[in-house]
């Protein structure tokens, strides 16, 4: 009579609904200012002006610059009351203990062998490293949505077209943390994992 080991089941990962949300709310508002955003750029591109390089209309969103811009500011709105609710709530909550980078993940990267180790802790570097390219996108944001009411946001950055600039910036840095968070997730626990923070 032989003896069956038992195969070790895989953990089950579980989020907190406030992730679920503030995650799914995340996407459907970064990809309506993205593509809202590419319309109002289309409108008067920031690198070469109305003569540079135009955003093909199956990547925009709005119709028209005003079109765009609707869609653009209203999705502005969701992005910031979310970001400002869902950090209300890792506060309350003390998930940054667990989320954001620590000095125990910057002695990992100079010690550690464990490469399970090392992915969390890139992990939590990156997702604190976009706390601060989110927070001048919106500040860049606001800047140029109220300049008669923030001056100072724009002398801030010199003048109006580097105001643009930098905004304008943001997007392929956030586009590219999208991507690393997403590669790092699968790497710390596969899809199960990613598909867990939106259901």
């Amino acid at each position: 009579m032989t003896s069956s080991i038992p195969t070790p089941q895989r953990q089950l990962h579980i989020q907190a609904i406030g992730a679920k949300i503030f995650h799914s709310v995340n996407i459907i508002s970064l990809f309506i200012m993205l593509t809202s955003g590419l319309q109002i750029y289309n409108a008067n591109p920031v690198f070469g002006g109305r003569a540079g390089l135009h955003i093909p209309p199956i990547f925009t969103l709005g119709g028209w610059l005003a079109g765009g811009r609707h869609w653009h500011f209203a999705a502005m709105w969701l992005f910031s009351l979310n970001l400002l609710w869902y950090g209300i709530y890792v506060l309350i909550t003390r998930r940054w203990r667990r989320r954001f980078v620590g000095v125990n993940d910057i002695k990992a990267l100079q010690k550690t062998q464990n490469s399970r180790r090392l992915i969390y802790a890139w992990h939590r570097i990156i997702y604190t490293a976009i706390i601060p390219i989110l927070l001048l996108a919106l500040l860049t944001g606001i800047g140029m949505y109220k300049p008669a009411q923030f001056p100072w946001i724009v002398e801030m950055f010199g003048d109006w077209q580097a105001l643009r600039i930098v905004h304008f910036s943001s997007v392929p840095m956030v586009i590219i943390f999208t991507f690393v968070h997403w590669i790092l997730g699968k790497k710390a626990g596969g899809d199960q994992l990613t598909e867990s923070m939106f259901w």
